[in-house]
């Protein structure tokens, strides 16, 4: 699993995370879904201490519901699609943490000011807090994702049927109505992404590209191999909302779907 992996080049100007609805402080523009008890802005999803370690995105803020409690998109009985889908796991999990209805969006293990309010920790791992009934997101909410995935956009799938992965980083993908990846080693991992041009179409990564995340595959080809998935901030950036939705690129004439499937 890898998040933050790769090298951003990225000339956005951007008013940043405050002026966006991820900003759940007082000082947020959500409205109703603001917390009144803190002006903080990260602390909603990250923490500089006592961190949620199984969490496969920084310093995580949040329990994580298990991962097996998520109906995905696989189980619908579908023809068509041809990748191997994991558990939901990978940065996926973390944006489940607040999407899935079940925690109060101020349910956080390290709390802003005097510190930790959490349960026991042990063993390296957290009991978990008790979901917060009051102030739980409405179930009507398109926010409000749940546990039934099947009606949402694949996670945790192959791209592009497979066919990536470190033996065979150049693909081609198994579906070939994907475009392909660009791919290199960053660090000791090799990571891939879809280049969508929308800042010059540089070689390098930049954060209106489709990232991909490397996992270890134990579905579908390549078992035990690291390849890449498909997760939620493949398309959604969480920290800018210059496009709906906080997607990477404009939802206009497609171009979020156009930018991996050839259509």
């Amino acid at each position: 699993m890898l998040f933050g992996i790769l090298l951003v080049s990225s000339h956005l100007s951007s008013a940043g995370i405050a002026n966006t609805k991820h900003n759940l402080g007082s000082t947020g523009i959500g409205g109703t879904s603001n917390f009144s008890g803190t002006a903080e802005v990260c602390v909603f999803c990250h923490t500089p201490h006592a961190a949620n370690r199984e969490a496969a995105v920084p310093l995580w803020n949040r329990n994580l519901t298990n991962s097996g409690a998520f109906a995905t998109y696989d189980q619908t009985g579908t023809t068509t699609l041809d990748g191997g889908v994991e558990a939901i796991g990978s940065v996926s999990l973390a944006c489940l943490s607040c999407h899935d209805g079940s925690q109060a969006m101020d349910s956080v293990i390290n709390e802003p000011g005097s510190g930790l309010d959490v349960p026991a920790y042990s063993a390296g791992s957290w009991s978990g807090l008790v979901a917060n009934t009051d102030g739980t997101i409405p179930v009507d909410v398109i926010t409000n994702l749940g546990k039934d995935l099947t009606n949402d956009h694949p996670v945790g799938v192959q791209y592009a049927g497979g066919g990536y992965s470190n033996a065979n980083p150049q693909g081609p993908g198994v579906d070939r109505d994907f475009k392909p990846p660009v791919t290199e080693i960053n660090g000791t991992t090799r990571v891939w992404w879809v280049n969508t041009a929308t800042e010059g179409g540089t070689s390098g990564y930049e954060r209106t590209d489709m990232k991909l995340y490397t996992r270890v595959g134990t579905r579908g080809r390549w078992l035990g191999e690291p390849q890449p998935y498909v997760e939620c901030a493949s398309c959604h950036d969480p920290h800018v909302d210059e496009n709906p939705t906080f997607l990477r690129v404009t939802p206009s004439g497609s171009t979020v779907c156009l930018a991996c499937h050839t259509k």
